[in-house]
C-alpha cells in the first residue's frame, strides 16, 4: 500500500523519498581517494549496503573500497560468478533484485556497490533494469565512478583520445584471429583501443601485439587504484602471466 500511495505522489505531484530507493554506486577502481562526492553521500545516507562477490569466500573489492563508510551499516554480498558459462546470470541477477526490493519495500535506502563506473560491463546495470521493469514506483539512480582505464590512461600520461581519434573500448576478443581484425580495422582510422579484462589471454595478446608492430605504443595496466597497481609500457613489461583485472591501452594508426 505504502509503495502504491508513493506511485500515485510521484505520477500527479512529482513527489520523491529518497528513504526508499536504489543508488547504484560507482567507487572506482580501488584507491578511496578517487571516490566522487556524491557517492559517499549517497552510502552515507544508505541502511542498506549491497556489494558483489565473486563467490561466498572471497572477500569484495568495492566494499573494501568504501569499509571506513559502511563500517556500521548492514552489508549483504552478492555473488556474481567470474565464470561465464557456469552459472545463470539471468537468475543470479533476478534474485538479486528481488532481495534488494525486499529491503526497499520496508522502507529501506539501499545502495549497490559497483566497482569502478556502474554504466561501464557493470552486472548492477542489469539488476537496475530488471527493477526499473518490474518496479517502476520504485526510485533508482546511479552515481557515476572513475572508471579503471580513465584512471590508467591519468596515471601514465596517455591521451584516451585526441581531436581526429576514435575511442573503442571493448572486452578482451576470445581469439588472436579476432584480435588482429579488430586491429586491422582500427588501423584505418586514427584509433585508441582500450582492451578490458585481458586475464588469462595475456600470453597470446602480447604476441599479437608483437606481431602487428604496436606493442610500443601499448600500455598495460594491472590493478589499477590498487596497492600492487602496476602501469608500464608493454615493451617493459615480461610477466607471461596477469591477474583478472588488467587492461591495454592501445594507440593504432596507420
Amino acid at each position: 500500500m505504502i509503495m502504491l500511495i508513493r506511485k500515485f505522489l510521484r505520477k500527479f505531484f512529482n513527489y520523491k523519498n529518497d528513504l526508499a530507493s536504489l543508488t547504484i554506486v560507482g567507487v572506482g577502481p580501488g584507491d578511496p581517494s578517487l571516490l566522487t562526492i556524491a557517492a559517499l553521500k549517497a552510502i552515507k545516507k544508505a541502511k542498506v549496503v549491497f556489494f558483489p562477490v565473486s563467490s561466498e569466500d572471497k572477500k569484495s573489492f568495492s566494499a573494501e573500497i568504501v569499509k571506513k563508510n559502511i563500517k556500521f551499516k548492514k552489508k549483504i554480498p552478492i555473488v556474481f560468478p567470474m565464470a561465464k558459462n557456469e552459472f545463470d546470470h539471468k537468475e543470479i541477477w533476478r534474485n538479486s533484485a528481488e532481495m534488494i526490493v525486499k529491503f526497499i519495500k520496508n522502507d529501506k535506502s539501499v545502495v549497490l556497490l559497483c566497482l569502478g563506473d556502474p554504466s561501464l560491463f557493470a552486472s548492477s546495470s542489469n539488476i537496475l533494469r530488471i527493477i526499473d521493469n518490474s518496479y517502476p514506483e520504485i526510485i533508482t539512480r546511479s552515481i557515476p565512478g572513475v572508471s579503471s582505464f580513465s584512471a590508467a590512461a591519468a596515471f601514465s600520461n596517455f591521451d584516451l583520445a585526441t581531436k581526429g581519434e576514435t575511442l573503442i573500448i571493448k572486452e578482451c576478443p576470445s581469439t588472436k584471429s579476432e584480435l588482429i581484425f579488430l586491429i586491422s580495422q582500427s588501423r584505418e582510422n586514427k584509433t585508441v583501443l582500450v582492451i578490458m579484462k585481458v586475464g588469462n589471454r595475456w600470453k597470446w595478446v602480447k604476441e599479437v601485439l608483437k606481431k602487428e608492430d604496436i606493442i610500443k605504443k601499448s600500455v598495460i595496466a594491472l590493478n589499477v587504484g590498487m596497492s600492487d597497481q602496476i602501469i608500464q609500457n608493454v615493451s617493459n613489461f615480461h610477466d607471461d602471466v596477469v591477474p583478472y583485472f588488467s587492461l591495454l591501452l592501445i594507440r593504432i594508426s596507420k
